[in-house]
């Protein structure tokens, strides 16, 4: 029996518990990360929404954005969430509030914050999600849009108001919504899997 994939969840800021929930609730274990030491031997680790300026910020006292970045580089499968996205996306439309921190970067998409509306357009959509037997609840809140994905190796797992909302590359995966906040756990599941894959360098298939 393979244990339990180790999954860190970013704890900046955001809905950090219940990632945690959602996780544990898939079979993977959980650590909290808030400075690199933190990132030794998991398997994953999930960004979570929040402010990602304010996010960058925090981050850039520990250099914690580039821990991040070269650990994935050594094998870590990453989820973003929300700001999560943003912190991973290679190009940001209105990137101003972050210029001169670090992000993660890596996942080959253009995103602009915000730009699903205010906190007061916030909604929940059904959306059908590659890899997942059934449609899931997503709830977007001030969410950036994927306004183009940049490369091939990009598989767009899901599509919101004509526009991609969940994104896979590689070990890479992120959504401009919040899975977390739903007890709808199958994009958690999909992570823990690729995570978990991450000691064998196999990548799960996702069903067609």
């Amino acid at each position: 029996m393979n244990p339990a994939p180790v999954i860190g969840v970013l704890a900046l800021q955001g809905a950090v518990a219940e990632h945690q929930r959602a996780l544990h609730a898939v079979g993977a274990t959980t650590r909290l990360v808030r400075r690199p030491a933190e990132l030794e031997n998991l398997d994953g680790l999930v960004v979570p929404g929040g402010e990602s300026t304010a996010m960058a910020r925090l981050a850039a006292s520990t250099n914690l954005m580039p821990a991040i970045r070269e650990h994935h580089e050594q094998g870590m499968a990453v989820f973003g969430t929300c700001a999560g996205l943003i912190l991973l996306a290679n190009d940001v439309a209105d990137e101003a509030g972050l210029q001169g921190f670090d992000r993660i970067g890596g996942l080959d998409v253009a995103v602009r914050r915000n730009a699903y509306g205010a906190q007061l357009d916030s909604f929940e959509e059904q959306l059908e999600v590659r890899g997942l037997e059934a449609p899931m609840t997503a709830v977007f809140i001030r969410a950036p849009i994927i306004e183009q994905v940049l490369s091939d190796d990009v598989e767009v797992l899901a599509e919101a108001r004509g526009t991609a909302a969940a994104v896979c590359q590689g070990n890479l995966v992120a959504t401009s919504f919040h899975p977390e906040l739903t007890e709808d756990t199958g994009l958690h599941r999909l992570f823990a899997e690729i995570a978990e894959s991450r000691r064998s360098r196999r990548r799960p298939a996702l069903s067609p």
